[in-house]
């Protein structure tokens, strides 16, 4: 060979797309204030975390059982390599039907390892590298690099006041390159359930739309939470309106397991063209780095798919918190679900609030790391004992803040 023609080395060991991630601003604000309040609030005994949706206290006796029993082996193969486990997508499918009413097939729930590897599984099923990705602010804060890493266009449009969907801005931000909207309901950050009236009105949009362009719009419904709603409101899925949607789950919400990763992408049974998108899927499965569950946890699916969290308990440290921080003077829209409240900060830099909490030992998440600054995120999976904790501080940086 000779080296004097051959072709430079480029400069950067980094590759242009891992670069363009690290370079996200919404990453880079993550990455900072994992830096800078991370550290401290690790260190800090009896500090109040409402940061990440992590628990604060021991897991449910049932859920250390049902991992108990999944460990131990029926057969020789109880550790082999396993894909789409049967027992694991039947029970998936028949959890499916009874929240939603439609009837999924175990053959068209494709288990992954949690939920952002079955939204970036749905992204490179439908789209192409250059295709365009609607989604709302406030947003997951992984959205964005998702899209990236797959070669994708993130294009950014905001919700309303009351923090539903915009159609108007979503209608407007489609062009002839829109391949996927993202919805996330129920909402994180906000809380928000979108209603079945507003879901149809999407839903009729993205078929005039996608006959506009002459291509179909995928919808990819990201709902994690959908088993976490408060007051007895009962949860709607996009699929039950458009057909052509795929279904992202996780159940690191469902049992507040984060660490433990399991979800599944669901196809529902109106979805066309499904002989086509099942070998694609599987395929992905495989090429994205055998994005399966573990053994463990596919034999324990059936088990967990029969109970939950405490939903209850959930409601009532939402309701101390809404009551407690909104007669202090803070505006707090109640969420409808997931486990997080959305708070206006009451000063226009929210990170410069949520630094006077983290000085005080009370930790929250600005919404600048969601690309709306004038807000803050609480978790609810904080402790009883931090939100009684926390709430003398929250007055007092209130009353520091400028009338």
């Amino acid at each position: 060979m000779n080296h004097a023609t051959a072709a430079p080395q480029a400069a950067s060991p980094v590759s242009a797309r891992a670069a363009r991630l690290a370079s996200i601003p919404s990453f880079l604000r993550v990455d900072e204030y994992i830096r800078e309040f991370g550290a401290r609030r690790d260190a800090v005994a009896g500090g109040c975390d409402f940061t990440f949706g992590n628990p604060h206290q021991m897991p449910a006796g049932r859920y250390v059982t049902a991992l108990q029993d999944a460990l131990v082996p029926q057969h020789d193969q109880w550790f082999a390599y396993q894909a789409n486990g049967r027992a694991a997508c039947e029970a998936a499918a028949e959890s499916l039907e009874v929240l939603l009413d439609v009837p999924f097939r175990p053959e068209d729930i494709y288990l992954t390892t949690g939920g952002f590897a079955a939204i970036a599984l749905a992204l490179k099923t439908v789209a192409d590298p250059g295709d365009e990705v609607v989604f709302s602010l406030p947003p997951w804060f992984l959205y964005e690099p998702l899209i990236l890493e797959a070669g994708l266009v993130p294009v950014k449009v905001t919700v309303d006041t009351t923090f539903d969907l915009d159609l108007e801005a979503i209608e407007s931000a489609i062009t002839d390159r829109t391949r996927c909207v993202i919805v996330n309901t129920p909402n994180n950050p906000t809380g928000r359930i979108y209603p079945p009236e507003l879901l149809a009105r999407l839903a009729q949009l993205l078929e005039t739309a996608s006959a506009r362009i002459g291509r179909r719009i995928y919808l990819i419904s990201d709902e994690p939470y959908n088993r976490i709603a408060f007051d007895g409101i009962r949860f709607h899925s996009p699929v039950e309106f458009y057909p052509y949607t795929l279904l992202a789950y996780s159940y690191g919400k469902t049992h507040l397991s984060p660490g433990q990763r399991v979800g599944y992408l669901a196809l529902p049974p109106g979805m066309p063209h499904r002989d086509d998108l099942r070998p694609a899927i599987s395929g992905l499965q495989v090429a994205m780095g055998w994005i399966y569950p573990n053994a463990l946890l596919q034999h324990a699916l059936p088990d967990l798919e029969k109970f939950s969290i405490d939903v209850g308990q959930l409601q009532r440290r939402r309701d101390r918190l809404v009551d407690a921080l909104g007669g202090m003077g803070y505006r707090v829209h109640p969420p409808e679900g997931t486990f997080y409240l959305y708070v206006t900060s009451p000063i226009p830099d929210d990170e410069a609030f949520t630094a006077r909490l983290a000085a005080r030992d009370v930790f929250v998440l600005p919404g600048a790391l969601f690309e709306t600054p004038g807000f803050f995120r609480i978790s609810l999976t904080a402790n009883e004992d931090m939100i009684e904790r926390s709430l003398p501080v929250f007055e007092a940086a209130l009353k520091e803040s400028p009338a």
